[in-house]
């Protein structure tokens, strides 16, 4: 393990778990890295009054964070009338969360999009006076038109280029299907916007699209989630804005490096959500690719490598993969190293260092499967062929009982009658409540951190 780190930014560590043995003619190498960042120097936005000017907590100069909102406004938020009016507290909420100095815009969106504060295409500064107008003009907030997410996504990237910030972020909120565009169109938004900005999205009620919601949360490195009851979204909306003011650094990349005839398999994160990474690859000079990692706070995440190496002879070693965390540098410098770890490869006819499973590996292995299977299971129900939902949600089941997944196995017994989580042997429930099964497929890759050893 390596860690370097400037004192503007967070610290960061990589950790490697593997088993780096391999038997005669075994290829395979895989690792889980962990990497943690802690202690940054900043607090989101200018100082807050009497912060500490040490040298562990420098001040920026000006705002580090940009941050929109984009609220659905479509005719369906009428329905009930209660959910535009928890859609307007919960955007106050995270309006007052936002710390003084950070940059802020609300979308109001529909079939169009239109900005609801501050306007004229620009971002407002957080301080006193401007959340006391933007909750204002959030009163003014009605439903009526449809719904296209690109044209949001595509409003809230025009008004965030506009701040020269670290932090860019958005948070989305929709109640209904993407009906008034083509899905290719959202995908072209969501391609033109990946890299600029992260995005959280939530879908409140029961009648929103759970593919297109975690398909934003995905290509944005944010978060997804379901808000069944629309009481429960100011709270919800305040939690996103404390995370998103805790971030720190963006940007950072996880750098993979491979000697000559090292192949790449997978990587992935896999703590705390699932989410593959492999095809995101930008080239990184000779043998090297950057995987995206969005922007950071306080926090530790794990992903698993997964590299194929040449065969060799026993006793022979090699470096199988150098994984660097890499922050760009502004205009052309060089990128800094925040820190880095080695994966490497062992020979031996020692069976049992060889075929001994790194217990990290194993976990991580079990939960991308646990994932897998409950989208399998649940897209077999919605088909009508209910032996394999069966089948698929059985070993679910059984997987979050090993692993200890107790969030997920919770959602489960919503779904399915556990008779066995050991075995696996579970029934369909002959009923299930919408909420249940979208929390379920939403909530599906969120996963449990491995117990250390």
């Amino acid at each position: 393990m390596a860690n370097f780190s400037k004192s503007n930014v967070p610290r960061f560590s990589v950790d490697v778990y593997q088993n780096e043995y391999l038997p005669e003619g075994g290829r395979e190498v895989n690792a889980i890295v962990t990497v943690t960042s802690t202690g940054g120097g900043t607090t989101g936005g200018v100082p807050l009054t009497g912060a500490s000017s040490t040298p562990s907590a420098l001040p920026r100069q000006g705002p580090n964070a940009a941050v929109v909102i984009m609220v659905d406004c479509s005719g369906s938020m009428d329905y009930p009338p209660t959910k535009m009016r928890n859609a307007r507290d919960a955007t106050a909420a995270a309006v007052d969360t936002l710390r003084d100095g950070v940059a802020f815009a609300i979308v109001g969106g529909t079939h169009v999009a239109k900005e609801v504060f501050p306007g004229n295409g620009r971002l407002a500064i957080a301080d006193r006076g401007t959340r006391a107008q933007a909750k204002e003009a959030l009163r003014r907030l009605s439903a009526g038109g449809g719904t296209a997410i690109g044209t949001w996504l595509r409003l809230a990237d025009r008004l965030l280029s506009t701040a020269d910030v670290a932090i860019r972020h958005g948070i989305l909120l929709t109640d209904g299907r993407n009906e008034h565009e083509a899905p290719e169109d959202l995908r072209a938004a969501l391609d033109s916007c990946a890299g600029r900005f992260t995005c959280d999205a939530r879908g409140v009620g029961t009648d929103w699209e759970v593919k297109e919601v975690t398909a934003i949360a995905s290509a944005l490195l944010g978060t997804a989630d379901i808000v069944a009851d629309p009481a429960g979204l100011a709270a919800d909306f305040t939690s996103m804005m404390e995370n998103a003011m805790g971030k720190e650094v963006a940007d950072v990349a996880l750098r993979l490096w491979t000697p000559v005839g090292v192949e790449i398999a997978f990587i992935k994160q896999v703590a705390p959500t699932v989410e593959d990474l492999t095809g995101r690859r930008t080239e990184a000079g000779p043998r090297a690719g950057d995987y995206p990692t969005g922007s950071w706070g306080d926090e530790s995440r794990d992903y698993h490598v997964c590299v194929r190496v040449p065969e060799a002879g026993i006793g022979q070693e090699m470096l199988a993969a150098r994984v660097s965390l890499i922050l760009p540098a502004p205009g052309d410098g060089a990128p800094e190293v925040l820190s880095q770890g080695l994966v490497r490869a062992v020979w031996t006819d020692d069976m049992a260092a060889s075929t001994s499973i790194n217990p990290q590996v194993a976990h991580y292995t079990g939960q991308a499967e646990l994932a897998q299977v409950i989208q399998q299971g649940l897209d077999a129900r919605k088909s009508g062929d209910f032996d394999d939902a069966t089948a698929k949600l059985g070993r679910a089941v059984q997987l979050a009982a090993s692993s200890g997944n107790a969030d997920t196995a919770k959602l489960l017994s919503k779904v399915v009658d556990v008779v066995d989580a050991a075995t696996g042997t579970v029934r369909l429930k002959a009923k299930v409540a919408d909420a249940d099964e979208m929390t379920l497929e939403t909530r599906s890759t969120k996963t449990v951190r491995v117990k250390k050893q």
